[in-house]
């Protein structure tokens, strides 16, 4: 399968230099062609996961893809459209309560990631007691050398001491204080338009896997 079409970041690109309704209206025919284009990745992605890890179900597209639209109500940030395209493969879709494989296509930022993002204390509770409890079965998989090799944490945060509640192990104390279990694999542009982009990322999304059954293992 092909990698994306360079019009894609191209729209991307422009998307983040007129990031305004007038010149999105203008433009919705580059957005829909775009769109197709992702919709197509995040379909194979489906049927690659779906080979490794069951659980995932029948999906798609349509439900993992995240809106482009901005809610600005809030937000100090008053641009109505995200700069990315992105989607989370998981039971249920994007919005899953689980864990599960998220792809992020952005001009000099995209990346593959997936496990467990803002989880309640209760849940990030529970998967640190997991990891306590079931220490020798999570070493293996973060420590795992496939997954070492692809696999950063940086830019994920941290507490700056060990949660409350566990003792401190020099092995475990990295990844209990993490307050997101979100390690990332970056893509340049240059990777999205290879002719196997889409086998690379499954690759990626394969080598995360164990993590992702380890955390839905984990929480209640």
């Amino acid at each position: 399968m092909p990698g994306l079409q360079k019009e894609t970041i191209n729209f991307l690109v422009n998307l983040s230099n007129n990031n305004n309704r007038e010149w999105f209206q203008v433009n919705r025919n580059n957005y829909e062609q775009a769109q197709t284009d992702f919709q197509r990745l995040v379909f194979t992605l489906i049927a690659g996961i779906s080979h490794f890890d069951k659980s995932i179900g029948a999906l798609e597209p349509r439900d993992c893809i995240f809106r482009i639209y901005r809610d600005v109500r809030f937000s100090a940030n008053k641009n109505p459209y995200k700069e990315n395209l992105g989607a989370f493969i998981a039971p249920g879709g994007r919005k899953s309560n689980g864990c599960g494989y998220y792809i992020h296509i952005q001009p000099g930022g995209s990346f593959a990631s997936g496990g467990l993002y803002m989880a309640p204390a209760p849940v990030m509770k529970a998967v640190r007691m997991a990891m306590v409890e079931n220490r020798s079965e999570f070493l293996s998989i973060v420590n795992n050398p496939k997954f070492k090799s692809t696999f950063t944490w940086e830019g994920v945060e941290q507490a700056k001491r060990t949660p409350a509640g566990f003792e401190f192990d020099p092995e475990l104390d990295l990844f209990l204080r993490l307050k997101h279990i979100t390690p990332s694999r970056d893509f340049t542009d240059d990777e999205l338009f290879h002719p196997d982009f889409d086998l690379r990322a499954i690759e990626v999304f394969e080598t995360l896997s164990p993590l992702v059954k380890f955390l839905n293992q984990a929480i209640p």
